[in-house]
């Protein structure tokens, strides 16, 4: 992406065809990231298809939903894998295939299956990840990394990284937009940013001395339940990607109007091509 936002800055959204979100930054691309910058590990829970967008229904038949559940996670998931604060991210759910180069990780299957469990599983997963020799953040190849930590110089440790936890139904999402909710972030212990309804949350994140009490609150009401929790709320409602989750139909209406990712776009062109046949 060539706009860098800032939380702060308020920026305006950049002009988009509508529907349709411009093509996402490789990793490659990126240019050297400054030596003090926080790096994050990004979990990212995805609901298995049965349950996934059950409030779209009636309008919205089962299989359409599960198409476009799919899209909504593969659309969050390649916006986080090409933010540059980003060293890691984690999907948490029961398809592999979602992940693409980010790390599957299988959701608990022994007990209640929901969204806070999830969470907490892929957060627990996240705090034991290695940090990589040099990189200020945990590795993206966590098998190779692991061979090395014995002998990792303790400073090491010591360098800024935190976990995040996304929402995984944000088919707006644009890279700049989550790096500049996590460069603002990167300045609390605990932060969130407020969902577009108002009530909700769409991003929590903590820092590395707060990584182990990090416990976020996802659904009705969680904004307040953060706030009472002690997190600092991001000053996000500018970044539209990032605060319109994709409950309902007028929600899905508004990140069409604003613009979404390849995935997301190709779905809803097929679904319209379907109905007018």
């Amino acid at each position: 992406m060539t706009r860098h936002s800032r939380v702060e800055e308020r920026p305006q959204d950049a002009s988009r065809n509508p529907g349709r979100r411009d093509g996402l930054e490789t990793a490659a691309a990126r240019p050297p990231r400054p030596a003090e910058a926080t790096s994050w590990t990004v979990v990212i829970p995805v609901k298995g298809a049965p349950a996934a967008k059950s409030r779209l229904a009636p309008a919205v038949a089962d299989d359409a939903r599960a198409m476009l559940a799919r899209a909504f996670a593969l659309d969050t998931i390649a916006a986080a894998l090409a933010a540059e604060s980003v060293g890691h991210v984690v999907v948490v759910g029961d398809d592999p295939a979602l992940a693409g180069e980010a790390e599957f990780l299988a959701e608990p299957v022994d007990g209640p299956r929901n969204l806070t469990r999830a969470i907490a599983h892929g957060i627990a997963h996240a705090r034991h990840l290695p940090v990589e020799e040099g990189a200020q953040r945990p590795s993206r190849n966590p098998a190779g990394a692991r061979a090395s930590v014995e002998s990792r110089d303790a400073s090491l440790i010591d360098r800024r990284w935190g976990v995040a936890v996304l929402l995984g139904d944000l088919p707006a999402l644009r890279p700049d937009e989550l790096d500049a909710a996590l460069e603002a972030a990167s300045r609390h212990p605990l932060a969130f940013a407020r969902d577009a309804d108002g009530t909700g949350t769409t991003l929590a994140t903590a820092t590395r001395g707060a990584v182990s009490v990090f416990e976020p609150q996802f659904g009705p009401d969680s904004a307040a339940r953060h706030l009472a929790a002690g997190f600092v709320e991001l000053a996000a409602s500018d970044l539209t990607g990032l605060t319109r989750d994709v409950d309902t139909v007028d929600a899905l209406e508004a990140v069409l109007n604003h613009g979404v990712g390849d995935h997301t776009a190709e779905v809803v062109a097929h679904l319209a091509d379907r109905k007018g046949t």
